[in-house]
Order: structure tokens, then C-alpha cells, then sequence
């Protein structure tokens, strides 16, 4: 079913370029559009895991750099039956973890450094474990395109204010109306692709994270712990077109992004972990 999600999801991509190239360039800007829509989706498919870990400044470690964490990850994996992703740590304070990979045998968990000083170890083996679902489910291929569209759709929306803006008076009146069209409209169909994308997926992952791990609660803790600290200090660097990759929201309580959480609230997800420890599900 993924597979079918991540075929959609590049497809709507290419068809998105090319109608912004036929509407801002005509014929010359559609096969312009085309030939980027064909590139970025072969990088999308091949790179796009590669480009969120560069942009978190993500170091891959081995054993001998944190026994603990590694035996963790290799420990679980064995658990889920998947193969030993890799495993990097991303230097920030804000705790907060994801997977990404463009399936199970090139899977990678990143975990920032701040998340392994909050987290008791139940704690984090619930995290571990609700990252290496994801890459069992095979949602990390489907989350890291939605990433790279979603940031391809916010660069769309930027030429479009700068076209708009400094289209002059001289350009024909309907490519302005396209340019603001595209201003107002992109970034709110981006928020839909990620809505659309990793709210069900954080359920199951949830979920899967708790049979894995074998302690629900220790899942549940966790998360309300990461909600709070993420709630009060957000990351600074992170991207609103890869929130829907951490296992939390990264940003403010108190930010707009919230009213448009990537994330089901999470009440619901601790409670439905409750009802799983309790047998209930």
C-alpha cells in the first residue's frame, strides 16, 4: 500500500511542476518543469534520506562511539526482524527522533543527543521502537518524499512571491494573478500532503513501537515527556517540511505550526498506549 502512496506522491510532484512551468513559462517553462519534475524525482527516491540527515547535521556513529545506544537499536531491530539500520545523532538539545531510508535494508534512525539525557531507558527503547515500525511498516520511503515535496512546494511558493513581487507593471495581468494563486494556495496544499501523510502513520508506528519494545507505557512516558520539552524548547533548526518525520512535533506549543500539527494530538496517542498496556486493544 506504501508503494502506492510513494507512486501518487511522485506523481502528483511531476504534475505539479508541470503545471506551474506551463503557468509561469508557457510550453518552454512546461518541458523546463518536466525535466526537473523527472530529476527531482529520481533524487527524491534515491538521495531524499541522504539530504534530511545533512540538513540536521546528522553524524553516524558505530558501537564503540555509544555502546549503549547502538546495542539498543540492534537489540530491537532483532526484535521488529529487520535488518541493523544505521544510526546516527544529530547535536541539539531539544529531544526528538526519526527514521528515515528508502526501505528496511537501507533503513537509519537519528536520535538528537538531548533525547538520550531525558529519556530513562524504557523510555527510549519505546522511542527506538516506534522509529524501527516505521521502517518495518515501510513508511520511511513514503515520509521522506513527503518531505522533499513539501519543501519543493514551499520553493514553488517563494518564486511565486518573488514573481509576484517584482513582475512590474509590464507583465500581463493574468501571470500576476497565477503568482499570487500559487503564493496563497502552495503552502496550504503542503500542509495538506503532510496531514494527509503521517498522521495515521504515527498511530500504527505507536502501535508497533509498543509490541517491539514490549512496554507500552514505557512508549507513553516517553512521548509525554518529548511533547512537553519540544513544547517548551523547540528546535531551532528544524524544517516544517520534515516535522512530520519526528516522532514528536519539533516546534512550539505557542507557534502557528501547531494550529496545523503533522501529528494526532498527543492525548490520543498516550491514551491509546494506555489502552494497549491495559489490554484493552
Amino acid at each position: 500500500m506504501n508503494g502506492v502512496k510513494t507512486a501518487v506522491l511522485m506523481t502528483v510532484m511531476m504534475v505539479l511542476f508541470i503545471f506551474v512551468g506551463r503557468l509561469l513559462g508557457g510550453d518552454s517553462g512546461m518541458v523546463i518543469a518536466f525535466v526537473f519534475a523527472l530529476a527531482l524525482n529520481f533524487g527524491s527516491y534515491w538521495f531524499s534520506d541522504k539530504i534530511v540527515l545533512t540538513m540536521y547535521k546528522a553524524k553516524r556513529i558505530e558501537r564503540e562511539q555509544s555502546p549503549p545506544l547502538y546495542d539498543m537499536v540492534k537489540n530491537l531491530s532483532e526484535k521488529a526482524d529487520i535488518p541493523m539500520p544505521k544510526v546516527y545523532v544529530i547535536e541539539s538539545n531539544t529531544p526528538n527522533a526519526f527514521a528515515t531510508g528508502r526501505n528496511p535494508e537501507n533503513g537509519a534512525v537519528a536520535v538528537t543527543t538531548g533525547i538520550m539525557e531525558i529519556l530513562s531507558r524504557e523510555e527510549l527503547e519505546g522511542v527506538i521502537a516506534h522509529e524501527l515500525a516505521h521502517i518495518k511498516h515501510r513508511d520511511i520511503l513514503i515520509s521522506t518524499i513527503t518531505a522533499t515535496l513539501v519543501g519543493t512546494i514551499t520553493f514553488v511558493a517563494s518564486m511565486a512571491r518573488w514573481a509576484f513581487i517584482f513582475g512590474g507593471r509590464d507583465e500581463e495581468d493574468g501571470n500576476l494573478f497565477s503568482s499570487l494563486v500559487l503564493m496563497i494556495l502552495a503552502p496550504i496544499a503542503a500542509t495538506l500532503v503532510q496531514l494527509a501523510i503521517s498522521r495515521s502513520r504515527e498511530y500504527s508506528a505507536d502501535a508497533g513501537g509498543a509490541e517491539i519494545s514490549g512496554n507500552p507505557k514505557g512508549l507513553a512516558s516517553a512521548l509525554d515527556k518529548l511533547s512537553r520539552a519540544n513544547e517548551i524548547v523547540p528546535m531551532r533548526n528544524a524544517s516544517p517540511a520534515s516535522a512530520h518525520m519526528f516522532i514528536v512535533n519539533p516546534f512550539s506549543g505557542k507557534s502557528l505550526m501547531k494550529l496545523f500539527s503533522t501529528h494526532p494530538p498527543m492525548e490520543q496517542r498516550i491514551s491509546r498506549l494506555e489502552e494497549i498496556a491495559a489490554g484493552r486493544r
